[in-house]
């Protein structure tokens, strides 16, 4: 039985906290977060001794702290957030302190299972990474983003090796940012560094490096490519293997390289976002066929549909034959779906989710102040004071949605016709 199986996908509606019983008891209720199944709502609060701690369906943790943020229910629906003793900053999961201390941390990430969480932070040796209750032994002057392995283990950044004097340019020519994974950095160095992403084996690493002043390419376990473009993005490994794909300017215009090598024979305005589909045999991407026209490409051919303002990411239907993304246009937000936008805009909409068999798709979305679930393309009966992104049941037939309504918590399954 998976996960999303042994939810409870029977009880039609139950609600789980009345949150205006906070506020009355509390002097500050920050904003609220839900677990994935949706039994559970918690938000930061602020205590009358002015101290922090997190409430969970009403009752609060047993500890309280100087501060309390970024809180949020990881991908296994344990409570995690950042969270300040003594003037020294940890890792809080489910009212559990991490032991290890910083100066400060931020930027909270997990594994999709959940299990492994690490954060940025700068201890006494500088900056590095926190894994799972853990800090590099190297800390560095900066550590910027990171990414956790697949498999839970390492940590990579970027990071810089060497201090620089004000205005000290020939330094900053020399290079001095790098990737270091679980503290070790590569042995070569470059002007800058981004993007970083690990294989699925958990054992190479790719990312953006700037190998000269007009020189980009993507370095491989420190190794750049043998080609530079005249810029990059982020890269990504193919699902199965060691090539990395990634969008390369060239001066035709943009496009997407594998090991280095284009791949599609069409150049755009601009190319990033790239995703492979879960049966990893098709590649979509953002693209900008024109200047300020935005659409998606598949496997190198656009919709012939674009957008004026933006095209955020692409998301892949369960069985890869399909494609939406959000786009906006006039200043409103909508989702297209193979190059068709819903009629309907918004003043806001979130990330659409397909169903289990691929032929529906829902999102949450916000118009005039309130928000709403809509269900291929058209809006929902019931408005909401905040509600969560929506899921689909395993056969497709419910929708999970997670609602505030009139100052309560609810959760609900609902049938799909229903909404």
């Amino acid at each position: 039985m998976t996960e999303l199986e042994s939810w409870d996908w029977e009880t039609k509606e139950r609600l789980v906290t009345d949150i205006n019983g906070w506020r009355s008891k509390f002097p500050v209720v920050y904003e609220c977060v839900v677990s994935n199944d949706g039994e559970k709502i918690s938000a930061p609060v602020r205590t009358e001794d002015d101290r922090f701690t997190a409430c969970v369906n009403g009752k609060t943790w047993e500890n309280t702290f100087e501060k309390l943020w970024s809180l949020r229910f990881g991908p296994d629906d344990r409570l995690t957030g950042l969270v300040r003793k003594d003037d020294e900053w940890t890792v809080a999961v489910d009212d559990e302190k991490w032991e290890e201390s910083f100066e400060y941390a931020w930027n909270i990430q997990f594994t999709p299972d959940g299990k492994s969480i690490a954060v940025n932070v700068k201890g006494e040796n500088g900056y590095g990474i926190a894994l799972n209750n853990r800090t590099w032994e190297n800390g560095f002057v900066e550590a910027r983003d990171f990414t956790i392995s697949p498999d839970g283990k390492l940590t990579a950044a970027g990071v810089q090796t060497k201090r620089l004097g004000e205005g000290d340019i020939f330094g900053f020519a020399e290079g001095i940012w790098t990737v270091a994974v679980n503290g070790k950095p590569w042995e070569k160095n470059f002007l800058n560094v981004w993007g970083i992403a690990f294989n699925s084996d958990s054992n190479k690493v790719a990312a953006e490096v700037r190998v000269g002043e007009y020189e980009y390419a993507i370095a491989v376990n420190g190794t750049p490519w043998n080609k530079t473009f005249k810029c990059v993005w982020g890269p990504i490994f193919y699902p199965q293997g060691d090539d990395v794909l990634a969008p390369v300017q060239i001066d035709e215009g943009w496009t997407l390289a594998k090991n280095g090598e284009l791949i599609w024979d069409r150049k755009f305005v601009q190319t990033w976002h790239q995703k492979f589909s879960p049966d990893g045999q098709r590649i979509a991407a953002v693209v900008a066929p024109k200047f300020g026209k935005w659409t998606i490409a598949i496997d190198g051919s656009s919709w012939n549909r674009t957008f004026r303002d933006a095209v955020l990411p692409p998301v892949f239907s369960p069985d890869s034959k399909r494609v939406a993304a959000i786009a906006k246009e006039n200043n409103r937000w909508t989702v297209a779906i193979d190059g068709a936008p819903w009629g309907e805009g918004f003043d806001m909409i979130w990330d659409p989710v397909f169903s289990p068999s691929s032929d529906r798709v829902a999102a949450k979305a916000e118009k005039e102040g309130k928000f709403y679930i809509i269900l291929d393309g058209k809006i929902g009966k019931q408005a909401f004071e905040n509600v969560w992104n929506p899921v689909f049941s395993p056969d497709g037939t419910k929708l999970l949605v997670r609602s505030i309504e009139d100052g309560k918590y609810y959760r609900r399954v609902v049938l799909v016709e229903e909404i």
